[in-house]
């Protein structure tokens, strides 16, 4: 029993000494993925959401009452300006217009008459051999005849107007749309009934609107020297499916009030579309370059923390402590954030392994390798480590 009892002391007082042995030893600093800064010079771009818009739209209208007898286009088409549309029955329109022609050779008779009299008494009223009251009334004649024979050519005008209006044709070349109306339908000139829609795409407009505050923010980069004026503003355009439409667009202005509803300032854009591959109406992105920066710091959008107090990074110190950095921003680059001021080249930002950090506790900073990369570097942490619950919840 005695030399039992010796081996169980023993036993237990060696596993005393490897659990002190263990609370004395230090575990090796968690590690986090990290990138090291420098500055580059870039465009800075600035996405925003945007909807084409024909650059000439034309609603084809009645302009006389009438039968719509033929629909002379294709609907989906591109007519030429000056192209029959619609056919309305014009028979009421041309019997008006020989009515008028015949007004006007009445008139025009009673012209020939009148002036013909005036002459007749105007060498007569020199020499007093006819009553006064027979040459004023000579004289008002001719000028009745030339006002009837001047209302006369206005009716026919008029009618032929009509005529002409029966014969509905487009006001521009573009795309038109579907028939509002068929065959045998009777339509108004006085309600201007709604036969088509034309509309001009070789080229659209890109209407978005971008924030006042960003524009100001913009604007106070600039005059402080932290950025530069783009030398051309680019507009390129992303299609819903994330593709971008191979043709630049050119800013057109910019408008210079406030909506106060939304706080947004409205700009526009034109596109050109020799194809017709868009649409008007198309929901789109735009994404407009308006300065350039030569030091800007470009850090991944995960390392940064956005909050109402501002923007912050967690920078490894030379400790190999984390600290909070609070930075400027100016917009994003492809997938990552443009830092205007609070970071210096070579400083190391942490992206990954948020986790892990433990106030006042060293790390061990690795290359930070992004998910999907080619693995040249040394292993780092998975992107697509969780964040901290502030950092996540504004990334």
């Amino acid at each position: 029993m005695g030399s039992t009892a010796l081996v169980l002391l023993s036993l237990a007082a060696c596993g005393q000494s490897g659990d002190a042995a263990h609370a004395g030893g230090q575990m090796p600093p968690p590690q986090v993925g990290v990138i090291t800064v420098q500055p580059a010079s870039i465009e800075l771009a600035t996405e925003l959401p945007g909807r084409l818009e024909a650059v000439r739209t034309a609603q084809v209208r009645a302009r006389v009452t009438g039968v719509v007898q033929k629909r002379l286009f294709t609907e989906g088409s591109v007519v030429k300006a000056g192209q029959s549309l619609f056919a309305i029955d014009a028979a009421p329109y041309r019997a008006q217009l020989d009515s008028a022609a015949a007004t006007q050779a009445r008139a025009d008779a009673a012209l020939a008459n009148a002036q013909a009299t005036y002459d007749r008494y105007k060498p007569l009223a020199d020499a007093r051999a006819i009553s006064q009251q027979d040459w004023v009334a000579a004289q008002a004649a001719q000028k009745q005849a030339v006002a009837d024979l001047a209302a006369a050519k206005a009716g026919v005008t008029q009618a032929r107007l009509n005529v002409d209006y029966a014969a509905v044709i487009s006001p521009i070349t573009g795309r038109i749309g579907r028939a509002e109306v068929t065959e045998g339908a009777l339509v108004s000139a006085t309600e201007a009934t709604l036969l088509a829609t034309v509309q001009q795409i070789d080229s659209l407009y890109v209407n978005f609107t971008q924030s006042a505050t960003e524009a100001l923010r913009l604007k106070r980069a600039m005059e402080a020297g932290k950025l530069q004026s783009s030398s051309s503003t680019k507009i390129k355009v992303l299609l819903d499916d994330g593709s971008e439409y191979p043709l630049p667009g050119k800013l057109l202005f910019s408008d210079l009030t406030v909506d106060p509803t939304s706080g947004q300032v409205t700009l526009r854009a034109e596109l050109p579309n020799p194809k017709g591959e868009l649409l008007p109406g198309l929901y789109v992105k735009v994404r407009i370059e308006q300065a350039r920066s030569d030091a800007a710091i470009l850090v991944p959008q995960q390392a940064v923390t956005r909050g109402t107090a501002g923007d912050t990074v967690l920078v490894v110190n030379a400790e190999k402590q984390t600290e909070p950095r609070p930075v400027q921003l100016s917009g994003t680059h492809g997938n990552q954030w443009v830092v205007l001021s609070g970071l210096k080249a070579g400083e190391q930002v942490v992206v990954d392994g948020f986790q892990k950090i433990r106030p006042k506790t060293p790390v061990s900073p690795v290359p930070w390798t992004p998910a999907g990369a080619a693995s040249g570097a040394p292993a780092a942490p998975a992107a697509s480590g969780a964040a901290p619950a502030a950092s996540a919840a504004s990334h």
